[in-house]
C-alpha cells in the first residue's frame, strides 16, 4: 500500500502548528523521518521522552489513517482527548461500545474523517474490524507499550502476539513500536515477534541527569513521607500497592496540613478526570495513587515520586519513577523501605500464582457459571461479579482474583474494572462499642453478628470482601435492606463500608477449552513465573544495595553498562562522605542536648533539630551516640538520654 509521503520538511511546520514546540528532542526527528521513509522501527525511549509525537507528527505528515495499538482503555482515552484538543480527529473503540458506536467510528475511518484510529490488540482478530481494515487507507501502524509482546517483558499480554498477523492485511504500512523500557532481550523479542525488517532501534539512553534516586530505610513511612513532602517542595506522586491506601494516606497528608488527594483504578472517569485536572493545575500538591496513575499524563513539574510499597519490577518502578522532572531540573525519586517490605513482595508473588490445579479449576467453574458449552462463547459478553462467583463455588476470593488476572493476561477473556470489585468492610470501633450499638439498635444486630460470625477479627485490621447479596440471602432480608444498614453503620462511623460497583461484565475472546493437559501448558505456567520470580529479584537487589550507584544499577539492567556514577544518590553520597571528626560530633550532639531532655526520641528527631546536615552525617552522629553510651533504648522504636 502507498504511503503517499508530503515532504519531510512539513514535519516542522507539523510539529509547531499542533504542539507549539520549535524543535523536536533528541532522537525524535531521527525516528519520524525513518518512519515516512515506510521502513519498520523500535523505538526506545525513557518515560518523558516524547513517543506519542514519534508516530503521531509522521501520521499527519501522510494519506490516510493512522491505526494505534494501545493495552489500556484509560490511555486510549487520554491520547485521544489530548488530539481532540489539538484539533486533530481521532476515536477509540474499545470494549464497552454498541455496535452502533463501533459501526460509526469504523466507518468515519474508512472516509479518512478521522486520523488516528486507538484500538487494543484484542481487536486485531475480530472479523468485523478485518473487514473493515480491508476498506481503509493505513498510512502507519503503531504499537504502544510494545513490552506487552514479549512473553519475558514485565507485562506480557498474549493478544499483542496476533498484531503481526494484523500486518498481512497492511502490506507496504511501516510499523512503529514504542516502550518506555526493555531489557537487552525484551528488545530482540518485540522486534521478532512484531516482524520488525531489518531489525532497526533508536534507543535513547536511560540516564537521567537531574533525577537523583534514593532508597531510604525508615519503619515511620509517613513521617519521613511528610519530611521529604516539606523538604523538596513542589509538585508530587505517592505511588502504594492497594486502592485503600491511596485513601488513607492522602486523608492523613491532608490532616498534617498538606494538600493531598487520591486515585485508583476504581473511581469512575468523572473522579479521575478531576482528580488529575486538579494535579495538574496544581490546585492540590500531592496525588497518592495506585499503578493506575501516570500513563498519557503528561505534567513536566513533578519534584519527587515516592514509592511507599516496593514495585514488583524494575521496569514498573523506573517507569513510574521517571514521571519526575520531565522539564529537566531536579527532581527525586525516593523509594522508603522497610525490611518486612521483602517479606510482603514475596507473599504477594506468591498469591499471584496460586498453582495449576487452581487456576483449571477456576476456568472449569466459569464455564459452568456462565453456562458456556465447550467451543462456544468466543466475542460474547456476560454480566459478572468475581465475590459473587467465587462464593457460588466455594472459591477463596485472594487466589480466584489472581488465577481469573492470570487467564486474562493470557487471552482467555477481559474482565471488565467493576467486576473486579467487591465490597468491602473495616470495621474502624472497638469491639464493646460495636456490641453496645449491637444493643441499642436492634434493627442492626443481625447485620453486626452475621459480619463478625463470617469474617471474624480480621474486620478490625484492615478492608476485607464482602458479598451484600449473600448476606441478604442467609439474613433473609432484601439486597437493598443490607446495603441500607451497611451504610447506616457507616454513617454512625462503627465501620467503613464500600459498596461494589454495579455492571461488571466479562467477554471471553477466545472458545471455552477443554478441560485437560492441553488447556493450559504447565511450562507455560512455570515460564510465567519464574520469570516474575527474576524480576522481583532484581527489584530487591536494587533495594538492597549499598555499593552500586543506584543509577548504574538501573541502567545496568537495561543494558547499558558504560555510565558513571551519579553522585548524588544515597549510595554515592554515603560512600564519598567524609568521616566527621569526634570534635564535631560532640559539638553536634551539644546543640541539641537541651531539645531531647526528658523525651522519647529517634533518628528522624536529629533531622529535625538538625535539618543542614546531610543523612550520612546524622548516621554517623547517632553511631556515635550509641557507641559512647550517651542514648540508650527506652521503647522498641525510640531511645532516650543516658542519666
Amino acid at each position: 500500500m502507498e504511503t503517499n509521503n508530503r515532504d519531510i520538511s512539513d514535519i516542522h511546520e507539523i510539529l509547531r502548528r499542533y504542539w507549539g514546540y520549535d524543535q523536536f528532542r533528541p532522537l525524535q526527528q531521527d525516528i519520524i523521518e525513518y518512519v515516512l521513509q515506510g521502513k519498520d522501527a523500535l523505538a526506545l525511549l525513557p518515560t518523558g521522552g516524547g513517543k506519542s509525537i514519534c508516530f503521531q507528527v509522521p501520521a499527519l505528515a501522510m494519506r490516510g489513517v493512522c491505526i494505534v495499538i494501545s493495552p489500556l482503555i484509560a490511555l486510549m482515552k487520554d491520547q485521544v482527548e489530548n488530539l481532540k484538543k489539538r484539533g486533530i480527529p481521532a476515536e477509540a473503540v474499545y470494549t464497552g461500545l454498541s455496535q452502533e458506536e463501533t459501526e460509526l467510528i469504523f466507518n468515519a475511518a474508512v472516509h479518512n474523517r478521522i486520523k488516528f484510529l486507538y484500538v487494543s490488540p484484542e481487536r486485531c482478530r475480530n472479523k468485523m474490524f478485518l473487514a473493515q481494515l480491508e476498506r481503509m487507507q493505513v498510512c502507519l501502524l503503531a504499537v504502544d507499550e510494545a513490552h506487552c509482546v514479549s512473553q519475558w517483558g514485565y507485562d506480557f499480554r498474549p493478544p499483542y502476539l496476533q498484531i503481526a498477523e494484523l500486518r498481512e492485511y497492511l502490506p507496504g504500512v511501516p510499523l512503529l513500536a514504542l516502550t518506555a523500557t526493555a531489557t537487552p532481550d525484551v528488545v530482540l523479542d518485540i522486534q521478532e515477534k512484531l516482524r520488525i525488517r531489518p531489525h532497526k532501534v533508536f534507543q535513547k539512553s536511560f540516564v537521567r541527569d537531574n533525577l537523583t534516586y534514593y532508597v531510604i530505610y525508615d519503619e515511620d513511612k509517613m513521617g519521613r513521607l511528610e519530611r521529604i513532602i516539606r523538604k523538596v517542595g513542589g509538585s508530587g506522586i505517592v505511588y502504594v500497592r492497594n486502592r485503600r491506601k491511596t485513601v488513607e494516606i492522602a486523608a492523613m497528608l491532608r490532616q498534617r496540613g498538606i494538600s493531598a488527594s487520591f486515585y485508583h483504578g476504581g473511581l469512575d472517569n468523572a473522579q479521575r478526570s478531576r482528580c488529575q485536572q486538579e494535579w495538574i493545575d496544581n490546585q492540590i500538591r500531592v496525588i497518592v495513587a495506585t499503578n493506575a496513575f501516570g500513563m498519557g499524563i503528561d505534567k513536566p513539574d513533578v519534584r519527587f515520586v515516592v514509592h511507599l510499597d516496593l514495585p514488583d519490577t524494575i521496569e514498573a518502578y523506573f517507569q513510574e519513577a521517571g514521571r519526575a522532572g520531565r522539564d529537566g531540573k531536579r527532581a527525586f525519586a525516593l523509594l522508603i523501605y522497610h525490611p518486612s517490605d521483602q517479606s510482603d513482595a514475596l507473599q504477594n508473588l506468591s498469591r499471584s500464582y496460586p498453582g495449576m490445579t487452581f487456576i483449571r479449576r477456576v476456568y472449569e467453574a466459569l464455564g459452568n457459571y456462565l453456562c458456556i458449552p465447550p467451543g462456544s462463547g468466543a466475542g460474547q459478553t456476560f454480566a459478572f461479579e468475581t465475590a459473587a462467583f467465587a462464593h457460588a463455588y466455594n472459591l477463596p476470593l485472594a487466589e480466584t482474583f489472581s488465577a481469573l488476572s492470570f487467564l486474562e493476561k493470557e487471552g482467555f477473556f477481559r474482565i471488565s474494572e467493576q467486576a473486579r470489585q467487591s465490597a468491602k468492610v473495616h470495621i474502624t470501633t472497638d469491639y464493646n462499642n460495636l456490641y453496645r450499638h449491637s444493643v441499642d439498635y436492634p434493627a442492626l444486630e443481625p447485620v453486626i453478628q452475621f459480619l463478625l460470625r463470617s469474617y471474624g477479627g480480621k474486620l478490625f485490621s484492615d478492608y476485607t470482601p464482602i458479598d451484600e447479596k449473600i448476606m441478604a440471602s442467609k439474613l433473609g432480608i432484601p439486597y437493598e435492606k443490607v446495603c441500607q444498614k451497611l451504610s447506616e453503620l457507616h454513617r454512625m462511623e462503627l465501620l467503613s463500608y464500600e459498596p461494589a460497583p454495579q455492571g461488571g461484565s466479562i467477554v471471553f475472546l477466545m472458545e471455552r477449552r477443554e478441560k485437560g493437559p492441553l488447556f493450559l501448558q504447565p511450562d507455560v505456567y512455570a515460564g510465567r513465573k519464574e520469570n516474575a520470580t527474576r524480576k522481583l529479584d532484581a527489584m530487591l537487589g536494587y533495594v538492597q544495595e549499598t555499593n552500586l550507584c543506584r543509577s548504574r544499577y538501573l541502567l545496568q539492567y537495561f543494558g547499558e553498562h558504560k555510565g558513571a556514577d551519579c553522585a548524588t544518590c544515597d549510595v554515592c553520597l554515603e560512600r564519598k562522605t567524609r568521616p566527621v571528626s569526634e570534635k564535631r560530633l560532640k559539638q553536634l550532639f551539644e546543640n541539641i542536648q537541651p531539645a531531647l531532655q526528658d523525651k522519647d526520641f529517634n533518628l528522624s528527631h536529629l533531622e529535625e533539630l538538625l535539618p543542614e546536615e546531610s543523612e550520612a552525617v546524622l548516621k554517623q552522629l547517632w553511631r556515635y551516640l550509641l557507641a559512647e553510651e550517651y542514648i540508650e533504648q527506652s521503647g522498641a522504636l525510640t531511645f532516650r538520654l543516658r542519666n
